[in-house]
């Protein structure tokens, strides 16, 4: 018998998937507990306009990503800290540091679990910071530490 799938199912497939399942499965476990549609012509074709629409609306987010990536290859940010004897910091600069600064400075807000340090910042100086914008698309932006 061929379903529609409703939602994820284990082992048998993803949300919006047309498989083929035994007549009992989704009799008595897929089409009761709403699983699963039967697969009429009609149904169908109604799950094949989604599956495009949801192609095209995924394609948009990932140019939508590909142009932010761009605009963020080309920002720069400075970020104040106090400096000790011997050029050390008085604590660390995190991702929320930077994601505060791209705030203030720049009007980019991204949330500060996405912006990732390539090197520990030891003190002033550049440092490179990579931003996920995307899960398959990153962005690198420069940050200078300067004493304060």
């Amino acid at each position: 018998m061929k379903v529609i799938l409703q939602q994820d199912v284990k082992k048998v497939g993803k949300k919006g998937e047309i498989v083929e399942v035994s007549e009992g499965y989704g009799r008595n476990f897929l089409l009761p507990k709403k699983f699963a549609i039967e697969a009429t012509a009609s149904s169908m074709n109604v799950a094949k306009a989604q599956a495009k629409s949801a192609e095209r609306k995924k394609a948009q987010a990932v140019d939508e990503a590909k142009l932010m990536a761009a605009q963020l290859a080309k920002v720069e940010i400075t970020i104040p800290v106090k400096v000790g004897e011997g050029g050390k910091l008085f604590g660390s600069v995190t991702g929320k540091d930077i994601a505060e600064a791209l705030k203030k400075d720049h009007g980019i807000e991204i949330d500060r679990r996405k912006i990732a340090l390539e090197h520990e910042v030891v003190g002033p100086g550049e440092y490179d910071a990579v931003i996920k914008v995307h899960p398959e698309i990153t962005s690198t932006i420069k940050v200078y530490i300067v004493a304060a």
